[in-house]
């Protein structure tokens, strides 16, 4: 009997302990990667400058029940030269974090919807090689800078040294890492291209939540600094979209020129 007290008071103590920790991630952790068009040997340009508009959401990246929803505008310039491509470009982004709606005293019921935007730049490089319809980009490498603002950054600050609040109140972020793609077009058609692409990086810096919690076996899902990511491009003509999934998903479509 008194082994299953205790196990039965243990489950109970954890699940009282996980609901008073409140973590909260940056609103572009993990979210500041994204594909950058350019152009394939086979296109009759060898540079172009792509215009597009998207829509993310995704769940806050410890996994609690917090949804972030934005939307973003991006304007990049792609290049193909002998064996290699470059790309880089700037992105805007307005969103909001949503925790569902509370009128309790805790500081993360007050602020149940909190505004962000973010500005900030992308960079994209790759080897590749070529075989009847299809570039190999075999080795690439992405980096984003991003700088957020707005009331959620605001919440973090306000929470991150009360009891049981775990917050990274970072509002720069850089993040960098590795890319394999596979570019192709249809048969007859140059035009019409389809494309996927992996990622694998990581978000550097002063990352003071992996410090103080991560490090002491109080692991929050997703919260560390490496993620992945899968990209799919399709362009017809010089319209093109593309869906990235990792942690969130990713939608955007525009026009090349």
């Amino acid at each position: 009997m008194n082994k299953y007290f205790i196990i039965i008071s243990g489950l109970i103590w954890l699940a009282a302990s996980s609901c008073s920790n409140h973590t909260y991630a940056p609103a572009l952790y993990h979210q500041d990667i994204a594909y950058l068009p350019k152009p394939a040997s086979f296109d009759t340009v060898r540079s172009a400058t792509y215009l597009s508009g998207g829509f993310n959401s995704y769940l806050d990246p410890t996994w609690t029940k917090a949804m972030l929803a934005s939307g973003q505008a991006n304007i990049s310039r792609g290049h193909v030269f002998n064996h290699f491509n470059l790309a880089y470009g700037a992105f805007g982004e307005l969103g909001d974090f949503s925790k569902g709606t509370s009128t309790g005293d805790k500081p993360d019921e007050k602020w149940s919807d909190k505004f962000f935007g973010a500005v900030g730049g992308r960079l994209s490089a790759n080897l590749f090689t070529s075989y009847e319809r299809m570039d190999t980009r075999f080795i690439g490498l992405e980096a984003a800078y991003s700088h957020e603002f707005g009331s959620y950054s605001d919440f973090r600050k306000a929470v991150s040294n009360l009891p049981g609040y775990h917050a990274d109140t970072r509002t720069d972020l850089f993040s960098a890492g590795l890319t394999s793609e596979f570019l192709f077009h249809n048969i007859g058609d140059i035009h019409f291209q389809n494309g996927i692409r992996f990622f694998v990086g990581e978000t550097f810096g002063n990352d003071s939540f992996n410090e103080r919690y991560l490090n002491k076996d109080n692991l929050v899902p997703n919260f560390g600094p490496v993620f992945f990511k899968v990209s799919y491009f399709l362009k017809i003509h010089q319209f093109f979209a593309t869906m990235e999934a990792g942690e969130q998903v990713m939608l955007r479509a525009g026009i090349a020129f």
